[in-house]
C-alpha cells in the first residue's frame, strides 16, 4: 500500500510505502516473542542493526510484567546513512526515529513533531490443538520512499520493501533454526 503524506504531524512528509506478510513458524508464541524483543539477539534478524549488537539507551516498564516495556535502541555498528536514527521499541512495535528529534523530546519539546513510521510484528498461536507448537508471525514495514509527496512510486522502492520483509523473515527462521 502506498500513500502520500502532505502535512500529517507525527509522520514524515512524502510517499510512504507499507507492506506486510504472514508466515507460520514452528516455535511457540512466547519463545518467538522473547526472541524478537531480546536486544542482545536483535542483530540476528534486524537489518537495521548492520550485523552488530544493539544498545539499549533507555527502558521503561509498563505494568507488572517486565516484558511489557518501551525501549530506545541504537545500533552500535551504525553506518554513515544511519547516524541520526534510533529505534523506539514497544514489545512488538518498532519505529525508527530521528536522534535530534528524540533528544529534543527528552528535553521537553512537543513529541507531536517526531516523525514515526511504525513497523513490527504480530504473533498469534497457530491454533493446533491444546499445545502451542507454532506461531503465525505477521511482519509489517513502513518506509519513506521519497520526501516529495508529488513523486511517483518506482519499482525499486517496491523491490526494496519486499527484500526487507523477505530477508527479515528468512533471518528469523534461520536464527530459530526452523524449516520453512
Amino acid at each position: 500500500m502506498t500513500r502520500k503524506n502532505m502535512d500529517d504531524s507525527g509522520e514524515p512528509p512524502g510517499i510512504l510505502l507499507s507492506a506486510a506478510t504472514s508466515v507460520w513458524i514452528p516455535v511457540p508464541p512466547r519463545r518467538l516473542f522473547d526472541f524478537l524483543r531480546d536486544v542482545l539477539l536483535r542483530s540476528e534478524w534486524d537489518i537495521l542493526s548492520n550485523g552488530g549488537p544493539m544498545q539499549e539507551i533507555a527502558n521503561i516498564f509498563m505494568g507488572q510484567d517486565q516484558s511489557n516495556s518501551v525501549s530506545l535502541l541504537r545500533s552500535t555498528a551504525m553506518n554513515a546513512n544511519q547516524s541520526s536514527m534510533l529505534i523506539l521499541q514497544e514489545t512488538s512495535i518498532d519505529a525508527p526515529v530521528d536522534i535530534p528529534a528524540m533528544h529534543a523530546v527528552m528535553k521537553g519539546a512537543d513529541s507531536a513533531y517526531v516523525a514515526l513510521l511504525p513497523s513490527g510484528f504480530g504473533i498469534l498461536p497457530d491454533g493446533q490443538g491444546m499445545e502451542e507448537t507454532g506461531s503465525l508471525l505477521t511482519v509489517t514495514f513502513q518506509i519513506l520512499v521519497n520526501s516529495l509527496p508529488t513523486t511517483k512510486l518506482n519499482v525499486e522502492s517496491i523491490e526494496t520493501v519486499n527484500n526487507l520483509i523477505s530477508c527479515t523473515v528468512q533471518k528469523i527462521i534461520a536464527a530459530l533454526r526452523c524449516d520453512k
